[in-house]
């Protein structure tokens, strides 16, 4: 179901910025489209929802540090602000969405955000609710999936995945419940914005929930009934991104918190904290 984005703006539901002002050994200097602090060090505010994007961003911010340059994270709930920031200029960059997502969003935004690289993977799971194994689903059965077209197609393509549902051919990553050819179980979605859908699931019988989600809600990944596979076309298409403006793309700061988000050090906290609910891209 194709919903303007800009429709279900919200607030930021958190600005607090974590600012480091340790003096770096890297360059002070200032990069196009950045800002200095009083110690000198380059400054970017990124923003990015607050897990796991902003619990990976703190592990990262020593590290920019050391480097000279300041990270500022801005927590945010919602799917639209930290885009909205950046084109506003109140954000040099965000790391919340994948690539289909932002392409969504550029498309009935008339924006032109871009990646300038993928971090990590946050595989999908279908969830118990009511019901606790899928070979017992129910004629009729409720099931809640994310009510964004491009997660709400990846929901979909997971059920097809495990037999619930048959899709047609062509649909891929942009598939609705519209494309749905077999529904032998006559599931009846319930499409919910994707931060609900944990709240959700004692009201159905299972929903399919974004990685993210999962884990803000006490989910781990080795709980849900079905996952997407690690090395599937889902998680090189649903990479989660650092993006930003076009005029930016090229920031020495912005990077450098790239490489860093990309490296052994940050990859090693991911694996050790997340088990397996988010997966190191690089």
């Amino acid at each position: 179901m194709k919903r303007s984005i800009v429709t279900k703006f919200v607030a930021v539901a958190a600005t607090l910025g974590l600012t480091l002002s340790l003096a770096g050994c890297g360059s002070s200097s200032q990069t196009p489209g950045s800002t200095v602090s009083a110690s000198g060090n380059t400054v970017i505010k990124v923003g990015a929802n607050i897990t796991p994007h902003a619990e990976i961003l703190e592990q990262a911010a020593p590290i920019l540090a050391e480097k000279g340059i300041t990270l500022e994270i801005v927590k945010i709930e919602d799917s639209v602000t930290p885009n909205t920031g950046v084109i506003e200029g109140s954000l040099d960059a965000n790391y919340f969405q994948h690539v289909p997502y932002l392409d969504q969003f550029n498309a009935e935004n008339g924006s032109d955000l871009v990646s300038i690289g993928a971090i990590h993977y946050e595989p999908f799971g279908i969830y118990a609710g009511k019901t606790t194994d899928l070979a017992a689903l129910p004629d009729g059965a409720t099931v809640a999936v994310p009510n964004n077209v491009t997660n709400e197609a990846r929901a979909l393509l997971l059920l097809a995945q495990e037999g619930l549902l048959t899709l047609k051919e062509d649909a891929g990553i942009t598939a609705t419940i519209g494309d749905i050819v077999e529904n032998p179980k006559n599931i009846v979605f319930k499409e919910l914005a994707p931060e609900q859908l944990v709240a959700a699931l004692p009201d159905v019988d299972v929903a399919v929930i974004n990685g993210n989600y999962a884990i803000e809600g006490g989910l781990h990944v080795s709980q849900a009934l079905a996952v997407e596979a690690n090395d599937g076309l889902a998680a090189v298409t649903y990479g989660n991104i650092i993006a930003t403006s076009p005029d930016k793309a090229q920031n020495e700061a912005l990077l450098a918190l790239v490489e860093v988000l990309q490296g052994e050090e940050i990859k090693k906290f991911i694996n050790d904290t997340y088990d397996g609910a988010v997966v190191p891209l690089n």
